[in-house]
This record gives C-alpha cells, structure tokens and sequence, in this order.
C-alpha cells in the first residue's frame, strides 16, 4: 500500500486539466456577425436612405379630414402641429392629457416631415411652402445668416463671414428671399430660440440641433415627392445641407447627406452647370473636410445623372479637383480619385474612354504617367477633339513633357500632333495653349536628340495650327500676350481686394475713434456726476453738523422742550428759566 501511494511534500504542484467546451455554432455566429456588422459600420454609408413615411396623414380617413378643413384651420395646424414636430418641437397636450408627452425623435422627426409632404402632394407646393410660410422656417432654421455666409470661407472677420457664395447668390437665389442676406419679416409663429446647447457654437451654428435635423428631414420628403412643382424651393438649398455635413453630430450629418442627394436626384439636368456644380465648387472651399468629401461625391452623383452637362464644365472641374487629390485627409484624397474617374467617363470620345483610367491614376500618381502616355500612344484618334477631352489629357502631357527622358518626351510629342489635327476649333484648345507650347519649345530648342527636336517641331507647328496662328512665333506672342493680360488682371485683382481691406481698415478706425470719443465722453460725464453727487453729500454732511452745534449750544431741543426740565415753558426753580 505504501509503495503504491505518491510522497507529497509543501513543493509538490498538480495541474489540474479542464475540458473547455467547443464553442457553440450559435455562438461563433454571433460573434461573426459583430465582426461584420462592425466592419460595415466602418465603411461608408450607403447613398440610398429608405423612404420616409408619414404617422398621421399617411391614412385616408385622417387626410381628409385635413382637407376638409378651411385654408385658415390648415395653415394653423400645419404651423403649430406639424412644421414644430418636424423641427423638434412638441406639443404638450396636442394629444390628450391621458398621453404622456414624448421626447423628440429622429423618427418622429422624419414621420412629421412625411405628413408635411404629403400636404405639398395635395394642396401643392406655392399653398404649403409659401402661403403657409413653411419654405420660411427652412430657411431660417438652416440660414440664420443668409446663403452668403454658408461654407464660411470669404474674406473678413467673423465665425461665418461668407464671400465665396455671395458671388453665385443670382444663380442661387432662394425662393422666398429677396436678397443674399436674411430677413426677418417671415411670419414666424414658432420659438426656435437660439440656445447653444447641443449646437456647432464653434462653426456660428446657433439654431438647436433638433430643428437643423428636422429641417433637413423635410426638405429629402419634399424631394421624395418626385415633383417639378417642388424643385425650384428645394434646390437651392443644396447649399445649406452640404454645409450641415460637417456639422459635429452625427445625426445631422446622415441627415444633410441624405438631404443633398435627394436634392441632386431632384434637381433637373439642366441646373447643373448654374445651379448645382458652382456651389459644389464653393463647398470645396470649406475648412471642414467632411464638406468636401460629401461635395466630391455629389460632383460624381451629378456626372452619373447629367452626363453631357458635366463633359462640357470638365475644363473647369478637372483643376478643381485635381486640386482636391492632395488633400491632407484620407477621406478628401479617395473621393477625389473616385469623382476625377466619373466625371472624366463623361467624355463622349470614343477614342480616348479606353486610356481614362489610366490618365486618371496619372493625376494622382505622377510617377505612372508614362504609362498613361503609353496608353495614349497605342490610341488613333478619329473622332473630332474637343475642349473636354483636352481638358483630360493636356495635364497629363504637360507633365509627361516636363520629364528628364527625352523618349518619353518624344512620345508625348507624338501624341499631342495627333491630338493636334483633330480639334475642332481653337477656341477648344486656346486654354491650353500656355500649358503645352512653352514645354514644346523648350524641347526643340534643348533636347540634344536631331530626331526627337523633329517630332517636337512638328508637334508644335500642328498645335500652333489648332490654335489659329500662323507660326510659333505668333503663337509665343499671343500666349505671352494671354499671361500679360492675365497677370494685369490678377493685379488689378489683388489691388482691388487691397483697396477694399483698406477701406474697410479706414472704416473700422472710424468707428473706433468714435466708440474711444463717446466712451470718453461718457466717463467725464459720469466722473461729472460723481463730483455733483459728493458735492450734494458734503453739504449735507456740513448742513447737519451746523444744525447738531446749533442743538448743542442751545437749551430748548429740537421738539421744543428746555433740555433741564423738560418742560416747553421753564418754572422758576429751572436753572434756564428766564423771564
């Protein structure tokens, strides 16, 4: 028995071996799914929103008994009922005492600003929207300031001094303002207040987060609608809801991005170029860089819906954007790369749609732009040229010229006489004539290479053709010209603009110089009173002290009565009786 038995001693350790149970399929599904639905929540959000639905005026019986009310009835319950439930307020007892009053929701928000479009669908737009002064409320929840001071990147002092907005304010003119700047002559029945809790105080945003959100909810219900009667209201305010996607709660984010894609879908193809893409482009020069990624990816939104419009602004939006790839944010550079690719598919050229995308990834990535030469060289150009598909190439060119390989230089060369011969008229390519013709020269005159300084030459001559001059030399001079006058121009600019600071600097010195003139006035005149009101105090003081010697050294007291006995008329056994 001994030997079967084990010594145990105070250093004798046992392990103790613990079965683990496998982990049940219900289990590692679960934890599967966080991992994907965490991972989703990390992507971007997707750009369709479910539809809104409406709670009270989504049922036959309850609209038209709407209806049936008179216009007076209507617009009252739609401004005190509806309109203050969409923008975050509630009614108390709207609903009976028996129901508890309800904290306002994204929910309820949404389901009001539903109730609210479908009075614009049956009583029509101009009755809810301007008679009843519903556009109003919009305007003055989300433009306290006016449409000039949205995106905040103008010139002057101030949280929110605007200038870039003011300039498109006439293609961009709200429906019930008069003028770029805010008015308060809207009938207004609500008490949206100006309280800074759970406001962006820091961006100059002082209306309630709740109304910012339910505005924005009712103007992607408008859009819903699908109407033409509802577009010339809601488009403009395309402005307003991509300045509230750099707003610092999430909810208004989802909201204005919601709210601005619904308004781009709205929005005819036909308002692109005036209405849509100019503000895009201010938005662009935000400092908030959510503003800048949600106005890249409306810029892609309106080149998948109004293709032909968006290949004719491409000379102007190719910079813009170009400019947006070397951004300091991630976010920015991705939407950038990913709108530069739609809007560069807008081209209608045939030839050229095989090389896009590599000339696109040579906008962002200078070191492959010999390979999207290359893509360039392999293509025979047909179709006719025109100034969106130079717009697409001639930057990529221009750099590609820039380069120490004189092949590579060649074979830009070739490519920009082919390119040459079929544009169909010079003022297509008179934008790029400075970007293209001083590199060409420089190539003739200083590459050592007899051949390529032909194929240089030759290029040169064709590009000078397609611009409508004679010879190089005409051409240097009128692009010299060009720049000449382009500089004046620029300095007269910044001359301008120094006069005006100048004068607003005149101004503003003015103004202090009359503020320190009235602060000093009113000092002495307030050091003035103070030396009356202790003069009046110091004669008193002597008044009293004359009055209390007075009482001292006489025997009778203030009351009349002698101060030995007391009496008012003294006896004889008074030590003050007198006769």
């Amino acid at each position: 028995l001994k030997s079967n038995m084990a010594s145990i001693s105070a250093s004798t350790t046992h392990k103790v071996g613990i079965k683990k149970k496998p982990a049940s399929k219900i289990a590692s599904s679960k934890i599967s799914s966080k991992k994907s639905s965490a991972s989703k929540s990390l992507q971007r959000r997707g750009s369709v929103a479910p539809k809104l639905k409406g709670s009270e005026l989504n049922h036959p019986d309850t609209l038209s008994k709407f209806l049936s009310l008179d216009e007076a009835k209507q617009k009252d319950r739609t401004l005190n009922e509806f309109l203050p439930h969409c923008l975050g307020e509630r009614a108390t007892f709207h609903e009976g005492i028996a129901k508890p009053h309800t904290a306002s929701t994204t929910q309820s928000r949404g389901a009001a600003a539903a109730d609210i479009a479908i009075l614009v669908k049956e009583l029509g737009a101009v009755v809810v929207l301007k008679r009843f002064g519903v556009l109003a409320e919009i305007e003055k929840t989300l433009l306290p300031l006016g449409i000039g001071a949205v995106f905040g990147n103008g010139p002057g002092a101030g949280i929110n001094p605007g200038g870039g907005m003011r300039k498109i304010a006439s293609a961009v003119s709200l429906a019930s303002m008069d003028s770029t700047g805010f008015t308060d002559d809207f009938p207004s029945n609500m008490s949206i207040g100006t309280s800074t809790i759970g406001t962006d105080s820091k961006r100059g945003k002082t209306t309630p987060s709740n109304a910012r959100e339910g505005a924005l909810l009712l103007l992607r219900a408008l859009c819903e609608l699908g109407m033409k009667s509802v577009e010339p209201y809601v488009v403009p305010m395309l402005a307003a809801a991509l300045d509230e996607c750099g707003s610092s709660s999430s909810s208004i984010r989802e909201a204005a991005e919601d709210a601005s894609v619904a308004i781009v879908s709205l929005a005819n193809p036909l308002a692109a170029s005036r209405l849509i893409v100019p503000v895009i482009f201010e938005a662009l020069h935000s400092p908030e860089w959510r503003v800048k990624s949600a106005a890249l990816d409306r810029l892609a939104q309106v080149a998948e819906r109004a293709p032909q419009q968006v290949s004719r602004l491409l000379p102007k939006i190719i910079p813009t954007v170009t400019a947006q790839v070397w951004d300091t944010k991630p976010q920015v550079t991705k939407s950038a790369n990913q709108t530069l690719l739609a809007v560069c598919q807008t081209n209608e050229n045939p030839d050229v749609s095989p090389a896009i995308p590599a000339v696109v990834n040579a906008i962002s990535k200078p070191s492959d732009t010999y390979k999207a030469v290359e893509e360039l060289m392999a293509t025979t150009f047909v179709a006719t040229v025109d100034s969106s598909t130079l717009a697409i190439l001639c930057p990529i060119l221009s750099r590609g010229l820039k380069e120490k390989n004189a092949v590579r230089k060649r074979s830009c060369c070739v490519v920009i006489e082919n390119m040459s011969r079929l544009v169909d008229s010079p003022n297509a390519v008179a934008p790029f004539g400075p970007l293209l013709v001083p590199e060409l020269k420089k190539v003739v005159e200083n590459v050592q290479f007899e051949d390529i300084r032909d194929v240089a030459l030759s290029a040169l001559q064709s590009l000078t053709r397609a611009l409508g001059h004679s010879d190089v030399e005409d051409a240097m001079k009128s692009i010299m010209q060009a720049e000449a006058d382009q500089a004046e121009a620029e300095q007269k600019r910044i001359e301008d603009a120094l006069e005006d600071e100048r004068r607003a600097e005149k101004e503003q010195r003015k103004k202090e110089e009359e503020e320190r003139r009235q602060f000093k006035e009113a000092m002495e005149a307030q050091r003035l009173l103070e030396k009356l009101a202790l003069e009046e105090e110091e004669k008193k003081k002597q008044q009293a002290m004359l009055k209390k010697e007075q009482q001292m050294k006489s025997t009778k007291s203030a009351s009349g009565k002698c101060q030995g006995c007391g009496l008012k008329k003294c006896p004889k056994s008074c030590l003050f009786y007198s006769k």
